[in-house]
């Protein structure tokens, strides 16, 4: 039943009145086109410090943003107080198109994601060659993780005064990925840190390394005005470090233009969010031996070209063996 006439008035329409008086709710958001950009330097429990200009600034995120949350090295759009005085807080209110992202999970059964560091150019990964033992395997999966990424990898070894780099090198001389070679002695007098800022210069630059390896340390050489505790030992039962970082920290390289990103150290890599058929992407010395490989070969089946490809010496045994390691681990996931 029509409860008007059919030509009625405004005034002859009843409202109900908004007794909060407040305005009424729009799913309109503001653009923020006058909001000012910033890098998020580090994130601690909710509260993100960000780079805008030349000074830090505390930020929260914007609850618009719903789930989205930024990340070390992220590009973001402030708003809000941005003097960066003591005691006031700004609101990201937007999270700029990333360049690359450095994800890992916690193994290769958890579907969790973590986010490591986004926009960085390159992932320098720390491994030291004795003290404890270098890990090969957590090697590959931090090459899997930076191509897939789409960042470029650097092998940093520590500790060559306690063991030779020989074997690690000629493991990964065919894949061509630049690597530095240090001492306790140099990171001491500087030179190890010289040698490794060459490599850096104008990038953005992640640090990633299981716990006792040096990297801290090494990230205290590079940026000495921005030291980070360095009080861990490596246990002499597990062979195992602690760790000294707990949080990711982006610190600028000022002598060569450039950041580092000190992460926590680790003590698995997992790869659950990776297709397995992008695995073989991270050993570019084994790829063109797949040619041959029947169509959708998981690379780890009898029909597979890659085992006369490397009978035939055009790779080393070792490095097929990693990948097929990686593949078997990622095959368990998938079937649980």
């Amino acid at each position: 039943m029509r409860r008007y006439g059919k030509h009625t008035d405004e005034d002859d329409i009843r409202s109900r009145p908004n007794r909060k008086g407040n305005r009424p709710r729009t799913n309109i958001r503001p653009k923020h086109e006058d909001a000012a950009e910033g890098m998020v330097l580090t994130v601690d429990r909710g509260r993100l410090t960000c780079l805008v200009e030349d000074r830090p600034i505390m930020a929260m995120k914007a609850r618009e943003l719903g789930r989205k949350a930024a990340v070390v090295g992220d590009r973001v759009a402030l708003v809000g107080d941005l003097s960066g005085k003591k005691d006031t807080l700004a609101r990201i209110v937007r999270i700029e198109e990333r360049s690359s992202l450095l994800r890992r999970t916690a193994d290769d059964d958890d579907p969790y994601e973590r986010v490591v560091v986004a926009n960085a150019d390159q992932l320098a990964i720390v491994t030291a060659l004795a003290d404890p033992e270098p890990r090969p395997r957590l090697i590959d999966r931090c090459l899997v993780a930076a191509y897939d990424g789409g960042l470029e990898p650097l092998l940093v070894m520590t500790k060559s005064d306690l063991a030779p780099p020989d074997k690690l090198l000629e493991l990964y001389g065919d894949l061509d990925i630049p690597y530095v070679v240090t001492s306790r002695e140099e990171l001491e007098n500087g030179d190890a840190a010289d040698r490794v800022r060459e490599h850096l210069g104008g990038k953005i630059t992640a640090f990633v390394g299981h716990s006792g390896v040096g990297k801290t340390t090494l990230v205290n050489a590079l940026v000495p005005e921005d030291r980070r505790r360095t009080t861990g030992r490596v246990n002499a039962v597990t062979g195992r470090g602690r760790h000294t970082t707990t949080s990711a920290l982006a610190l600028p390289l000022n002598s060569a233009d450039g950041w580092v990103v000190d992460t926590p150290g680790v003590r698995s890599f997992g790869l659950a969010h990776i297709d397995p058929s992008r695995v073989i992407h991270a050993f570019p010395d084994l790829e063109p031996g797949t040619e041959g490989c029947p169509r959708a070969c998981s690379h780890d089946e009898p029909d597979c070209a890659l085992d006369a490809w490397v009978e035939e010496g055009h790779a080393d045994p070792a490095r097929l063996f990693s990948l097929r390691r990686l593949l078997s681990t990622r095959e368990r996931r998938e079937g649980d």
